[in-house]
């Protein structure tokens, strides 16, 4: 017997019409999320010559994945595991800042690599994430 996957649908991240892609999936308890990026806010940014830096990007993206999860039922400490790729491993410190002042001290288990570029220029940081509907990490 299978589980039903229900698609996640939020404003604040919406599915784009000519993606070959889900932005998230609820499958029973589990949240599983494609990788977020700061865009589009990234590229107004860098167009008004304001360019965001990794600490700013790790923000939007993180907050783009609390809205999926919310999205499905739950809250930010529902999310169990992040990839975080980064364009410049010197990024670490800050992406690490920003995880430290998103999460609030209850963190995910996380991977961070680096890679040569990523869908746009101006992006720094892309992370993807996994939630657990049914974990707390706030009571751990």
């Amino acid at each position: 017997m299978s589980t039903r996957a229900e698609k996640i649908e939020s404003p604040q991240v919406p599915d784009l019409p000519h993606a070959s892609w889900t932005n998230g999936w609820r499958i029973g308890h589990e949240v599983v999320m494609s990788g977020m990026t700061g865009h589009p806010a990234t590229r107004q940014a860098a167009e008004q010559g304001q360019p965001l830096g990794a600490y700013e990007q790790t923000l939007v993206v993180l907050k783009k994945l609390e809205a999926l999860v919310q999205a499905a039922g739950g809250h930010k400490h529902n999310i169990v595991k992040t990839v975080v790729y980064v364009t410049d491993i010197a990024d670490k410190d800050e992406v690490g800042r920003a995880r430290k002042d998103f999460f609030e001290g209850h963190y995910p288990c996380s991977t961070l690599v680096a890679v040569s570029a990523l869908v746009f220029p101006e992006l720094r940081v892309e992370i993807d994430a996994w939630a657990r509907l049914d974990v707390d990490l706030c009571m751990a």
